[in-house]
């Protein structure tokens, strides 16, 4: 070894040596030829420092002797590390730095003759709590930054033979704070295949043990929804059972409660066949002793996946034999209310995924209608049903339908109110005449409304109170206008034509009514006049007898007087174009007219007349005294007319 690591390590431990070597030999050992008087030692002998009882090793091999044995002086040399290996010390060696270690045990307790380093710490004698005095990252190894927070002593958990290893004491630990440091980082956390749950640790792990599988009580699955095969696989917790419905989906599909696996709810999603897979009677629930004896698949008829109720038996292909499963025991059969008979169900029911509906076959029924229609079996008379004791085929022919059935009135001739009263039957109309005489007063037919004829026996009056155009027919558009009760003129009940109209109190304004529309007029041959009919007319009940009345008629008495409107000139009228009024005056009788009140103004032809044998409405041709032959021609004496003959000279008188 070099000088250089003699000096700088290992010199205090010849020191140590040596003076071990005299304690043990004496302060007084004498070492003739190597020492005087004063205990001087030469240094150019060799001697064999083991015996001295400190053995020279490691860097002490290469020390001076002088370095320990000062002034050549070998008693009392120090035999201890920290004799020499501090301040102040006899010998000057290399002491502990600064950062030292605090201790006060032995430096060999730690390091060794060879080197400083690596120095093996003895912790005996150490004070329990104290580590961190030295642990402190400085003076030695402290805790690194991924330690366990805490502020226990490192002694609670370490040993001092190693910093692994160490079991951490959880005393005093708050509950709920493990993952502070079992987070993956401090201290070992939930490993890759931990249940998904944000629950603290100690909801289920017992504290201080090393076993983590080693859950404490009932596992605590509060908020745990999925994940269970994690644990439930088995081996680290009770995984399924033999005979658990086969199944990859997670546990927790079906599985809803945390305290049993009983009482799971499975879940068929998806699932739309193969259900006799696990509803085989062991796995699970099967077909029960009472079921449809079918070889289909459960999935053919079961849609639900929460109950076996409600399934729909598909009937497809299926005709008759209903009654196999339809017995009342395997499945539904006939209620007590059903129509009795031996028919096959399907004779009657077509649907197969209700018994409502059911059309009855009644082919070949046509009586006994009544044993089924009984209200019970099946639909009874309504109540409103006309009331009868007839059997119903009486009446109805129909057997899809109520409706249409035809009654049978034979024998009825009264009482008809009592079904048409507007609710077992057909009543009166809104618009019946109102009467309170019973319907077969004036309705015969049993088939029709229509036709019926009022029975106006004992009706006198009131006319208008059903002939007002709703309820019965009213007055014509062309009617007399008037506000008489109708039975002023009609009398008959059976028809409105002949009625008399009654003109009592009527004495003018005939023409309002006969205007030849609403009453008869004027004939073609009436009287050209503008006078009103009550001017002449003087009789209600004919128009013959009318009297003109010829008041203020002084001239145009022909007009009428033509022998067609009014009688006119007879046949043996004296033949004169002259007017009428020219002879006669009154108006009242054609005789006493005078021919020649205006003959001296009108000259006329007298022989025109006046010829012997001639009669004129009574006046005399010639006067016989005067003249007793018939003249061929006129006046033989004067051929001039009478008035111009000599003879007549006045107009008016011969």
């Amino acid at each position: 070894m070099s000088q250089s690591i003699w000096r700088t390590g290992l010199q205090f431990f010849a020191s140590a040596i040596v003076a071990g070597f005299l304690a043990v030999c004496g302060a007084t050992l004498l070492m003739p030829d190597t020492a005087d008087a004063q205990g001087r030692v030469r240094t150019d002998i060799e001697i064999d420092h083991s015996a001295t009882g400190f053995p020279l090793s490691g860097g002490h091999a290469q020390v001076e002797c002088q370095r320990c044995h000062l002034q050549g002086i070998f008693r009392g040399t120090p035999t201890q590390c920290a004799q020499c290996h501090s301040p102040g010390g006899r010998v000057v060696s290399t002491f502990k730095p600064a950062n030292h270690l605090p201790t006060t045990v032995n430096c060999s307790s730690c390091h060794r003759t060879t080197s400083w380093t690596p120095a093996f710490f003895t912790h005996n004698g150490v004070a329990p709590g104290t580590c961190s005095k030295c642990h402190n990252r400085s003076t030695a190894e402290g805790k690194p930054s991924t330690h366990i927070p805490t502020t226990m002593s490192c002694d609670s958990c370490h040993r001092t033979v190693g910093w692994t290893g160490a079991a951490f004491k959880h005393t005093g630990v708050v509950p709920g704070t493990c993952a502070t440091c079992h987070n993956g980082v401090q201290a070992r956390g939930k490993s890759s295949g931990h249940l998904l749950t944000t629950a603290s640790c100690d909801s289920c792990h017992r504290v201080g043990v090393a076993n983590w599988l080693l859950v404490s009580g009932g596992f605590n699955h509060a908020g745990i929804v999925n994940g269970c095969a994690t644990c439930h696989n088995g081996t680290t917790a009770r995984g399924k059972a033999a005979t658990h419905v086969p199944t990859t989906a997670g546990c927790e599909t079906c599985h809803r409660s945390t305290t049993t696996f009983t009482g799971a709810a499975f879940n068929h999603t998806g699932i739309v066949s193969g259900c006799a897979t696990c509803h085989n009677g062991t796995t699970a629930r099967g077909k029960a002793a009472s079921h449809v004896p079918t070889t289909a698949a459960c999935e053919t008829c079961h849609r639900s996946t929460t109950t076996f109720t409600g399934a729909a038996f598909n009937h497809t292909g299926i005709v008759a034999g209903c009654a196999s499963c339809h017995n009342g025991t395997t499945a539904r059969g006939k209620a007590a209310t059903h129509v009795p008979t031996t028919a096959g169900c399907e004779t009657c029911h077509r649907s197969t995924t209700t018994f409502t509906g059911a059309a009855f076959n009644h082919t070949g029924i046509v009586s006994g209608c009544a044993t089924c229609h009984n209200g019970t079996t099946a639909r009874g008379k309504a109540a409103t049903h006309v009331p009868t004791t007839q059997a119903c085929e009486t009446c109805h022919r129909s057997t899809t339908t109520f409706t249409g059935a035809a009654f049978n009135h034979t024998g009825i001739v009264n009482g008809c109110a009592t079904c048409h009263n507007g609710t077992t039957a057909r009543g009166k109309a809104a618009s019946h005449v109102p009467t309170t005489q019973s319907c077969e007063t004036c309705h015969r037919s049993t088939t029709s409304f229509a036709g019926a004829t009022f029975n106006h026996t004992g009706i006198v009056s009131g006319c208008a109170t059903c002939h007002n155009g709703t309820t019965a027919r009213g007055k014509a558009a062309s009617h007399v206008p008037t506000t008489q009760a109708c039975e002023t003129c009609h009398r008959s009940t059976t028809s409105f034509a002949g009625a008399a109209f009654n003109h009592t109190g009527i004495v003018n304004g005939c023409a309002t009514c006969h205007n030849g529309t609403t009453a008869r007029g004027k004939a073609a041959s009436h009287v050209p006049t503008t006078q009103s009919c009550e001017t002449c007319h003087r009789s209600t009940t004919t128009f013959t007898g009318a009297q003109f009345s010829h008041t203020g008629i002084t001239t145009g008495c022909a007009t009428c007087h033509n022998g067609s409107t009014a009688l006119g000139k007879p046949a043996n009228h004296i033949p004169v174009s002259t007017a009428c009024e020219t002879c006669h005056r009154s108006t009242t009788a054609f005789a006493g007219s005078r021919y020649h009140s205006s003959v001296v103004a009108t000259p006329g032809q007298c022989n025109t007349c006046h010829e012997r044998g001639m009669n004129w409405l009574g006046v005399q041709g010639t006067r016989p005294s005067d003249h007793t032959s018939t003249r061929p021609r006129p006046n033989s004496n004067a051929p001039n007319s009478c008035d111009n003959s000599g003879c007549h000279r006045v107009g008016n008188s011969f």
